[in-house]
Order: C-alpha cells, then sequence, then structure tokens
C-alpha cells in the first residue's frame, strides 16, 4: 500500500508560524465538521505554543478547545506536539507533572503525541514516551533536523533506534527549519525505513519552497505520511499547502485519495476568516530563500527583528544573521527549534549590540552551556565554557536535567487552592502559573456573579 497519508496542521503548526498563534476556536467550529470528512491520517490541532497563547491572548480555556475540537471531529484523530520534558512550556517539568499532563491530554481528545527535544537528548523524553504508551496514545519520536558537522545521517538513526527502544509507533522527521532538500529527504526516508523499520512522519516547512518537492522525492523513498495545510495558511514558514500536494499525487502510486473539491471548500471558508481577520500570506522572501546558507527558522526570524526594533537597531539584522552560526558553532551546534533559537539568537543580538562577544549573557544560555538543557549536540567551545560557566555547577552526563526537578502535583494543587476545579486547571498552572492564576481568577469572579444572577432570578419568582 503506497498511498500517501496526509496529516493536517492548519488549526495548529499553520496558525502558529503565520497568525502568531492568534486563532480563536470560535474560528474553528464552523469548518470542523468538514475537515472531519477529508479523511486525514490525524488533524494537528494542540500543544506547541497554542496553550499558552490560548489563555494569554485569547481569553481561552485550552482544555475547552481540545475538548469542542475533539467533539467536532468524531472520524479524525487529534495529534498534538510536546516538546519531550518540557511539554508545553519552556523549562523542564517533573515527572509526577509530565505523566499527568500527558493522561489528561489523552482523555480530553489527544491520540497522536508528537515528542521532540529541542537537543536530541533521549533522556528529555523518557518520561513523556513512558506516559503515552501507558495511556494507550500513538507515540510519535520525532528528530529535531538541522545541518551541522554533528548531524549526520548516523546520528538521526542512532536516535530514531533509541525512540523505537522507548516505544515508538512511528518516527517523524521535524524540518522545523525548512532545512531538508529533496535528495536528503530521499535518503534518509530510505535509511529510516531500512533500519528502523517504524511508519515515517515528513513534517517540512515551506520557508525557501523546497518542502513540495521534499515530499515527493519522500514520498517515492517511502515515507508514510507528510504534513501540509489548507492553502490560506500554507506556505512561507508554514507548510506546504495540501491543496498542491494532492494534486500533485494524483494519478501516481502514491495518490493520497483525497477529494480537492472538498479541500477547496474548506480553503476558501480559511480564506474569508484571512480576510475578515487581516492575516498575511505565506510568502518566501530573499532572507526565507537564503535560509539554506543561515540556517534560521522563520519565526526565529521574526522574534529577532522584534528584539531588534525593540532596541532600535533593525539596521543591524544583517550583522545578526552573521552572528547566528558562530554562536551556534560555540555552543556546540544545537538544532534552531523552541528554546534553543531563542537562546541563540538572543546570544547574537547580544554580542552584536554590545559590541563585546559573550560580554551579557541570558540565564537561558548559561544553564544551556551547564547542561540544565540537556546535553549539547557537540563540543561547546572551552573558552567559552569557562567564561560563561565559571565556578557555577555543570551538570555531569550521567544526571539527567529532568531528575532535578521534583516539584509534586499535590505541591502544585496546593498553592494554587481553589482556583483550580479540576485536575486540568492545576496543571494548567504547573506549567504557566501567571497566566493561569490570571485566567482562573478571571473566570471564578465571572462565574461568581452568574450564580448570584440566577440565585436573584430564583428568589423573584
Amino acid at each position: 500500500m503506497s498511498r500517501l497519508q496526509i496529516m493536517d496542521t492548519t488549526i495548529r503548526d499553520g496558525q502558529q508560524s503565520l497568525w502568531a498563534t492568534r486563532m480563536s476556536i470560535g474560528d474553528m467550529l464552523p469548518i470542523l465538521p468538514k475537515m472531519d470528512r477529508v479523511g486525514y491520517w490525524a488533524i494537528e490541532a494542540w500543544g506547541g505554543a497554542t496553550f499558552d497563547s490560548c489563555m494569554r491572548f485569547l481569553d481561552e480555556n485550552p482544555w475547552d478547545r481540545l475538548r469542542s475540537i475533539n467533539a467536532a471531529t468524531p472520524n479524525t484523530p487529534l495529534s498534538m506536539l510536546t516538546r519531550g520534558q518540557n511539554l508545553v512550556g519552556y523549562k523542564h517539568y517533573s515527572r509526577e507533572i509530565v505523566n499527568r499532563f500527558i493522561k489528561a491530554s489523552k482523555r480530553n481528545g489527544v491520540h497522536v503525541f508528537r515528542v521532540f527535544d529541542a537537543l536530541n537528548d533521549i533522556r528529555n523524553v523518557v518520561d513523556t514516551a513512558e506516559a503515552v504508551n501507558e495511556c494507550g496514545g500513538h507515540f510519535e519520536g520525532a528528530i529535531s533536523y538541522t545541518i551541522s558537522p554533528v548531524h549526520t545521517l548516523d546520528s538521526y538513526l542512532e536516535y530514531a533506534q533509541q525512540l523505537k527502544e522507548l516505544g515508538a509507533d512511528s518516527i517523524c522527521v521535524k524540518d522545523m527549519a525548512g532545512l531538508m532538500t529533496p535528495y536528503r529527504a530521499e535518503r534518509i526516508v530510505k535509511a529510516l525505513n531500512a533500519e528502523i523499520g517504524l511508519p515515517v512522519h515528513l513534517h517540512c516547512h515551506y520557508v525557501g519552497g523546497m518542502a513540495p518537492a521534499n515530499y515527493l522525492k519522500a514520498a517515492e523513498a517511502g515515507v508514510s505520511i507528510v504534513d501540509t495545510a489548507s492553502a490560506p495558511l500554507a506556505f512561507g514558514n508554514s507548510q506546504p499547502a495540501v491543496e498542491m500536494i494532492v494534486a500533485a499525487l494524483q494519478e501516481s502510486r502514491y495518490d493520497t485519495g483525497l477529494d480537492l473539491d472538498l479541500l477547496f471548500e474548506i480553503a476558501e471558508y480559511w480564506e474569508e476568516v484571512r480576510k475578515r481577520s487581516h492575516y498575511k500570506r505565506g510568502v518566501s522572501s530573499l532572507i526565507h530563500m537564503q535560509v539554506y546558507s543561515h540556517q534560521v527558522p522563520g519565526g526565529m526570524m521574526s522574534n529577532l527583528m522584534s528584539q531588534l526594533e525593540v532596541q532600535n537597531a533593525s539596521d543591524r539584522l544583517p550583522e545578526v544573521m552573521k552572528e547566528i552560526p558562530r554562536v551556534r558553532a560555540e555552543v556546540g551546534y544545537p538544532p534552531l527549534v523552541t528554546p534553543m533559537s531563542q537562546i541563540v539568537g538572543t546570544q547574537a543580538v547580544f554580542n552584536v549590540l554590545t559590541g563585546k562577544r559573550w560580554g551579557v549573557v541570558s540565564k537561558e544560555m548559561k544553564d544551556y552551556i551547564c547542561g540544565y538543557y540537556g546535553k549539547a549536540p557537540g563540543r561547546i567551545d572551552p573558552e567559552i565554557m569557562k567564561k560563561v560557566a565559571g565556578n557555577s555547577q555543570v551538570l555531569p552526563d550521567d544526571v539527567p536535567p529532568s531528575s532535578l526537578v521534583t516539584t509534586t502535583y499535590d505541591e502544585v494543587a496546593e498553592e494554587v487552592g481553589d482556583l483550580a476545579q479540576s485536575e486540568e486547571d492545576v496543571l494548567m498552572y504547573a506549567l504557566f502559573p501567571n497566566e493561569a492564576r490570571t485566567f482562573l481568577s478571571k473566570h471564578r469572579a465571572s462565574e461568581k456573579v452568574d450564580f448570584l444572577m440566577q440565585e436573584e432570578s430564583s428568589n423573584i419568582k
């Protein structure tokens, strides 16, 4: 069976890549029944930055959002992106919090868990993998794909083997920066099929425009699933358009069998939403194309631009772009994906704006260099190590960073107190205490007002 399967990323990665994660549940619900009829392998609906931005910008409860999407898509499994030990946050959480969060996600509607670690450090995936396997979810182990002297086909195969040993059901090659090229895609898919033997799922960002060609070569090499988005939320920093991939494979042995007319009806709906909300289309510019030399992902680029604007230093972008690969090499070539993209990017900005390299160092960069995020893929420059770490405690390789986080669920529940009415509320607070407190306080207050109104009206009778 060589038919290619498709996962739809429109409501998670598409909107996160192009609309700054501002899509509301009200925009999603009307079209979900049609998306449910397409026959997608899964709909990526949750995780990544959607969890905190729900509370932060949209005044929505992320758990309610998940339940609503699940109710509207009875025929299609839902997928979420989780950052291993970081879950959907930006730091390590304890084993117990990870375990409860994954099980709560499954209970509320997630079936496929795509689990990645920014450093491809398997120790940061163990707790999540165990929880997914225990609750009967589909564990998709993801490889953060990048290019560097230490990232070789062999290193990826070795990591994929470690994921398989943790019980992965499929392996995803996650090309978050759009660095993949067609013949590299063919090579890695063939090798994974031959050596690992699990279904291979390819996730490419369009960025410089290679992704559709990557998908064609990957299909020929035996890839099982690829990621696409509806055309109005495709291209640029997002994924390729589903309509384009479906049309490209028609009448081939990889024909997806999906209905183009139905896909265009769905696209028309999203196009209306896009126009109404004044969102730009995904477009590839020259600086996007240059990803093949500077290796900076699109999302990271927009962060850098806003950091520089705040400092009135937008004109220094070319210098920062030159500085990024230099910093990345000095700290052992981490893949530029959350949170490493922010950590490396910020350091490059400091180096350029202060005019003194490594004069100012963020706490996050220091923690990374000391091993608290996991093991660097390559060797960290000894001079930088000495300068940044100084006399600080450097974590030995045999101590997993997650073992230092011992917060228990009960401690968090006690801290949040009556604001939390459910395990989901407590978990929300465990991950994002400030945002959750603000959100829950506001909603508890309005519930009280509603309750008093009902009391009043029942007294009137």
